[in-house]
């Protein structure tokens, strides 16, 4: 059985040590004598393995957008809008990120890694458009989601996003009578 197992691993160390080009080396299979091709016109990069960082800049951190640009979300902001990023949200969302958007959810609680809170101070100042983005395009080690939610239902998802910071942020003495006594009730009920 060892002598099994031995073969299986020089096999494996066979895979890395095979003869390759590796970024930036010459190759005379080309006019251009460069082994790197040039992506297809019209193919948007995204970068994934330990050159994510560097290569995309995902890996960076979330700036505010100037104050100058829109920040906030191109549709109405409605109750059945908020109510369709939530559902959007707990499909997509809350595996990693958690139903509060403390960054616990289940594939956290399995290994994954910990996405920041929403009530981290970065994600509670960065613009509804940043949000988005970061949706669309992934960020560190989130997968972009442009190709499996669409436009509208990415700014729903941000919409409730900025409900659950609301909701988790909001001091007591800003809160209605109404809202008070359906905390107090215990009847708080999702946007």
């Amino acid at each position: 059985m060892a002598f099994l197992l031995s073969g299986c691993e020089r096999a494996m160390h066979d895979m890395y040590n095979q003869a390759k080009y590796k970024p930036g080396s010459p190759s005379p299979l080309f006019a251009d004598g460069r082994a790197a091709r040039r992506p297809p016109e019209g193919s948007i990069p995204i970068a994934q393995g330990e050159l994510a960082g560097p290569s995309s800049g995902r890996l960076g951190h979330i700036e505010p957008a100037p104050a100058t640009s829109s920040n906030g979300n191109p549709y109405p902001i409605t109750l059945a809008f908020v109510q369709r990023g939530q559902n959007r949200y707990e499909i997509y969302c809350a595996a990693c990120h958690g139903l509060t958007g403390a960054g616990n959810g289940m594939i956290v609680q399995r290994g994954f890694p910990k996405p920041p809170s929403y009530l981290d101070p970065q994600l509670l100042h960065a613009s509804d458009a940043e949000l988005e983005r970061s949706i669309s395009d992934g960020y560190g080690v989130m997968y972009p989601f442009a190709g499996r939610v669409n436009e509208h239902d990415r700014w729903a998802i941000v919409a409730y996003i900025r409900a659950l910071q609301l909701s988790q942020n909001t001091p007591a003495d800003q809160l209605s009578p109404q809202d008070l006594h359906a905390l107090g009730a215990g009847g708080a009920n999702s946007p």
